[in-house]
């Protein structure tokens, strides 16, 4: 929660999904399951890092805000900091926002985890997985156009009891175009990719970091525009974030950038990405990345970006009982209980815990 905003248009959402986050945890362990194994759950704590006077200004005034808010914070000085974290490099001018309570997943286990709950309904015909088969078009309900009663993929038709919910993620805009090309019903959801690297150092000894880290400047780096983006402009920015997983790896992001659908590991953001750690960890400027080539892997993926920082989840103006659930950029994980929850509400015509009109198609750059 370190990065984001108290009042800005997704704080209510990420602070109602980290609710849910820490209601399936605590349901795990009265079950007596781990959810360090299950989710790769750990609640270390967060950092953000400022090394300038004015960075450190901003991150008072952020602590502020976060109390302010209800949530447990604290501003630490460059000693009270080095306490905490003894690898990272400070001086005088260095400070940190710090919230005990944040806590971290793995995403590759949290989706495993989920994916397996999902199976388990798959007996009793209320769960299914068609992967590998694209959709192609809209089932319409007989006598009435406007109503969505399912998809038709390559292989079969499938239909939906009660909604149609795309949620493709940065694929989702050029999906929606498909689907609504004979509709007339104009719609264009600016989704776009927006390229990320993560370098993962496997069973790395050299430090330990206790908390999961990132800078001060990784607030605007979330937030670039891409407003009049020329397509030869890569907008690419490297911001230093940290942590280590529950296998002991070390895990340094990250990147950001506009290359469309490119998915190519990048040797050059990785250095980037290193030295950018470097700076913050001085014990990585003795080690070359060389030495960990067969110790390292690179997670390459798109973040599903849209320009106005938010995402888009709401019906499908022009058509019944369809849905999107789309643009959470580099949120989508945390956010992602709070979101399947709304969009639940949303099917079933209950209240919903968080104001949906800030998320709406409707008065967005979509319609």
């Amino acid at each position: 929660m370190t990065h984001k905003k108290p009042g800005s248009d997704v704080w209510d959402l990420t602070l109602r999904s980290h609710e849910l986050w820490h209601k399936l945890t605590e349901s795990l362990t009265d079950d007596g399951l781990d959810p360090e194994e299950l989710l790769g759950w750990k609640k270390t704590g967060s950092l953000l890092i400022g090394r300038t006077t004015e960075e450190c200004v901003a991150l008072k005034q952020k602590v502020h805000e976060l109390s302010e808010a209800g949530l447990r914070t604290e501003y630490l000085s460059s000693a009270e900091l080095l306490l905490k974290e003894p690898a990272i490099l400070v001086n005088d001018n260095t400070g940190a926002a710090f919230l005990p309570d944040d806590s971290q997943l793995d995403a590759h286990r949290a989706v495993a985890y989920i994916e397996k709950g999902n199976r388990a309904f798959a007996t009793a015909g209320r769960y299914a997985e068609f992967y590998n088969e694209p959709v192609t078009g809209l089932i319409r309900s007989d006598g009435d156009s406007k109503v969505v009663a399912g998809v038709k993929t390559l292989k079969r038709n499938l239909y939906g009891k009660k909604a149609t919910i795309v949620a493709a993620g940065c694929w989702s805009g050029s999906l929606m175009h498909e689907l609504l090309k004979d509709c007339n019903i104009p719609l264009d959801v600016p989704v776009k990719p927006r390229k990320g690297h993560l370098l993962v150092v496997e069973n790395f000894d050299s430090f330990h970091l206790n908390h999961g880290i990132m800078e001060a400047g990784y607030s605007n780096h979330q937030s670039a525009s891409v407003s009049g983006l020329d397509v030869d402009e890569r907008m690419l920015s490297i911001s230093m974030t940290a942590t280590m997983d529950t296998s002991g790896n070390l895990v340094l992001g990250s990147s950001r950038e506009f290359v469309g659908f490119d998915t190519e590991a990048d040797e050059f953001i990785i250095r980037c990405i290193w030295e950018r750690a470097a700076e913050f960890f001085p014990k990585l400027r003795d080690i070359s990345l060389e030495d960990f080539i067969r110790n390292r892997k690179v997670r390459v993926g798109l973040r599903p970006y849209m320009p106005d920082g938010k995402p888009v989840i709401g019906s499908v103006p022009g058509l019944q009982n369809m849905y999107l659930a789309a643009g959470h950029e580099g949120g989508g994980l945390s956010m992602a209980l709070a979101t399947a929850e709304m969009v639940t509400d949303m099917v079933l015509g209950k209240p919903s815990q968080v104001d949906t009109s800030t998320f709406g198609v409707k008065g967005r750059r979509c319609c």
